[in-house]
């Protein structure tokens, strides 16, 4: 008798375009469900802050400090294998960092499942729709066209946070994203709330393209994505001779920040509003010297989101700047001088 496999869904999309927060909604539907799911999340930083969000027990694989497609690229297979032989999941959802693009998890998912019995099911895109109708507007570059991979691997795209646009701005991003991808199911959300049934449909209408392994994954899209993967400079055999080899994501950046003391609220929110316009994305998980709780902050494109939380284990209080060619020095030096002010304000 086969063996059963595991089903396997990828989640993508850009820094800050919701991804998390759908994680946290298709973990409760499929537990209410009856079924037993697992996480393996992926973090530019050093410190899986994201992963706080998630239950704690869900059984959770942390790939951190790069891009699975990249510098983690082979990691991921050993966190597959951990999750099935060691919790017996009936599903895991890979939660790709925001600079990943999913033909490389298709490949790694679809080689491990050679040998591993897991299914990959389905590639969940989550975009943020005003961002990407601004870069369509404006300045485009490498942002927008990772955004545009991300958006062609797609079986399942949610244009996110379209509370945020007006009918004819909507009707344009929505006709921007089907010129791309004409074969996924568009769904327009807010906070990423969709009727999670329509993940599951997608196995059941028999529109997931990838049960054949290996490197040929029979998406409706795979010619076209392996062409423009290879004009981002994706080329396998390359990367093999390479060692120099440049993903298209190359351009972004992080910068980690371990706070050794708690800082003045009000003084943090004003510095975070501040940041460099190069700097898109920004979380991490802070003590304030004003308040008696520890916060999780959220910051993209220019909104900002505090959260009280308790951490699950010994958290540190930490932030995660990315973005795109930004100084991590100046970043670094205005952080260190606000937490130099605190030791002020204390003494004083």
């Amino acid at each position: 008798m086969a063996q059963k496999r595991v089903t396997v869904y990828v989640l993508s999309g850009f820094l800050g375009s919701g991804k998390t927060t759908l994680l946290t909604k298709a973990i409760d539907h499929f537990t209410e469900a009856g079924h037993k799911p697992a996480v393996i999340m992926n973090e530019i930083g050093e410190v899986n802050l994201d992963g706080q969000l998630v239950a704690s027990e869900v059984p959770m694989s942390q790939l951190l400090g790069g891009c699975i497609c990249c510098s983690s690229r082979g990691d991921l297979a050993t966190a597959l294998h951990e999750l099935v032989t060691g919790e017996q999941p009936d599903v895991i959802f890979i939660e790709s960092t925001g600079i990943a693009n999913p033909l490389e998890i298709i490949d790694e998912v679809t080689d491990a499942s050679l040998v591993i019995p897991v299914e990959l099911k389905a590639v969940i895109t989550v975009v943020d729709a005003p961002q990407l109708l601004e870069l369509n507007r404006t300045s485009r570059g490498k942002t927008y066209r990772l955004m545009k991979e991300q958006i062609r691997c797609a079986n399942l795209l949610l244009l996110n946070k379209t509370d945020l646009l007006e009918a004819m701005a909507l009707q344009e991003v929505d006709a921007l994203v089907r010129e791309w991808n004409p074969h996924a199911s568009v769904h327009f959300t807010v906070f990423s709330q969709i009727d999670m049934r329509l993940i599951e449909m997608l196995e059941e209408e028999g529109q997931t393209p990838f049960a054949d392994a290996g490197h040929s994954t029979g998406h409706p899209n795979a010619e076209h994505a392996h062409a423009s993967h290879h004009e981002a400079g994706h080329d396998h055999a390359q990367h093999e001779q390479d060692s120099h080899h440049h993903h298209s994501h190359s351009h972004v950046m992080a910068y980690t920040h371990f706070f050794e003391r708690a800082v003045d609220s009000n003084a943090f929110e004003e510095l975070v509003s501040k940041l460099p316009q190069e700097v898109y994305r920004a979380k991490g998980i802070l003590s304030f010297s004003d308040t008696s709780s520890r916060f999780l902050f959220q910051y993209a494109y220019r909104e900002m989101d505090f959260v009280k939380i308790t951490p699950k284990g010994e958290v540190p209080d930490v932030a995660v700047f990315i973005g795109e060619n930004f100084s991590k020095d100046a970043v670094r030096s205005a952080l260190l001088k606000l937490e130099a002010m605190s030791d002020i304000a204390a003494e004083s």
